[in-house]
């Protein structure tokens, strides 16, 4: 996929998401998120923080953060997250189309929306049919970069993983079988119930 593309699925995400939690009752805003340590909120602000950032505000607040990437992403949470949800929401919406991001790989704004969108919905009970091709790129992605740098390599090491839901068969081992975005979750560190899975590989249930 070219940048081009990727954005556009990005921006559809957004405004998917955005619709998603339109309606949201006040009260389950605080309903934590599958990011250990946020609730639904912070990561909504998360994405605010993310759609607004630059190359040169992400060199310049990763140096501020003393190279901590925790510290940086926490900081951007507590900027963007306001007292009331609603304004949060309009905030996003405000920054939906954007296209800037920081110095990585064009599919890491795949990853982000995606996993990020999940993150959100699963605890909310929200189902979304993914455009499970598109998540295969993401799912591409996670399976070529270390853990360190916020992919799923290690993760998979072992194991051969096969989409239901769209034609991607990766890796050489015992296999895993589910769809494209609970492959993609279970990768990026998510716990993904064992239900969502079949075959003999174990290490990428929760």
């Amino acid at each position: 996929m070219g940048a081009s593309q990727i954005w556009a699925v990005v921006h559809a995400e957004r405004a998917a998401l955005a619709e998603d939690l339109r309606r949201l009752p006040a009260e389950r805003w605080a309903t934590p998120s599958l990011c250990p340590g946020w609730d639904v909120h912070d990561v909504l602000a998360h994405l605010v923080d993310d759609a607004r950032t630059t190359r040169l505000s992400f060199v310049r607040g990763l140096l501020a953060a003393g190279l901590d990437f925790d510290r940086l992403n926490a900081r951007g949470v507590a900027r963007e997250r306001t007292a009331d949800p609603g304004r949060t929401l309009e905030a996003f919406r405000a920054v939906s189309g954007r296209t800037t991001s920081a110095p990585a790989p064009p599919a890491t704004r795949l990853v982000e929306a995606f996993v990020h969108g999940e993150d959100i919905r699963r605890p909310l009970g929200i189902r979304r049919a993914y455009p499970a091709d598109h998540v295969a790129v993401a799912l591409r992605h996670q399976l070529r970069t270390s853990v360190k740098y916020g992919g799923g390599r290690e993760r998979a090491q072992g194991l051969r993983l096969a989409a239901t839901d769209t034609d991607l068969v990766l890796g050489v081992g015992e296999e895993v079988r589910g769809t494209a975005i609970a492959l993609l979750l279970a990768v990026s560190g998510r716990r993904v119930s064992s239900k969502e899975f079949t075959g003999q590989g174990t290490l990428l249930r929760g």
